[in-house]
């Protein structure tokens, strides 16, 4: 994919439009303009860079906060007048300070944060983590914790305690994500599977 491919004649300014996606949680963090340096330098580096048509002139996401966007895929749309940036930001997008220039729950896409972070737990296996103690333990433990919490989930549920229902749940999707990290998928393996029964 090159610059060239794109059908920029509509836009007037002959400017790319740039979506930047969480990589991890999905999440739309910001929309920018590419010139054709702006993707060229996009595409050397892996780090989103944007014309800024304020300024007019190129601009390195996270030259001065250091919160760059770590580029993982970039996919035109249907009509190649749009480009999709998926993205692993270092920190937070928006000039505000917040997550996204968008403002969505920050909540948003967070079992997919979590889920990268028992990744990381199982890969650095740190000393002072409750998961990596239970990867230490195997399967057979966490297996064990799957189970335990999906009783007192089924016991809160039937008693009709909302809250500590909520709390059990949370248990049992943190456990199943250290199992489903412990058996070697992730949570987009999941959702394959899930999407696959839905026909």
């Amino acid at each position: 994919m090159t610059f060239d491919d794109f059908r920029l004649d509509k836009t007037g300014d002959g400017l790319l439009p740039v979506i930047v996606q969480d990589a991890t949680t999905l999440r739309v963090l910001m929309l920018g303009y590419m010139n054709r340096e702006a993707f060229d330098l996009t595409c050397e580096r892996r780090r989103g860079t944007f014309y800024s048509r304020a300024r007019r002139s190129l601009w390195l996401k996270g030259e001065s906060s250091g919160n760059f966007l770590e580029v993982d895929e970039m996919l035109p749309d249907c009509d190649f007048d749009t480009l999709l940036i998926k993205a692993r930001p270092a920190g937070p997008t928006c000039h505000r300070g917040t997550t996204s220039c968008f403002d969505t729950d920050d909540s948003e896409g967070f079992v997919r944060s979590l889920s990268r972070l028992i990744a990381d737990r199982h890969r650095q296996m740190p000393d002072d983590s409750y998961t990596t103690r239970l990867f230490v333990k195997g399967v057979k433990k966490i297996a064990q914790k799957v189970g335990e919490e999906a009783v007192e989930t089924v016991v809160e549920a039937v008693d009709g305690n909302r809250t500590r229902f909520m709390y059990e749940i949370s248990d049992l999707v943190y456990h199943g994500l250290v199992l489903l990290e412990e058996m070697g998928f992730t949570v987009a393996d999941l959702e394959r599977e899930l999407r696959r029964r839905h026909g």
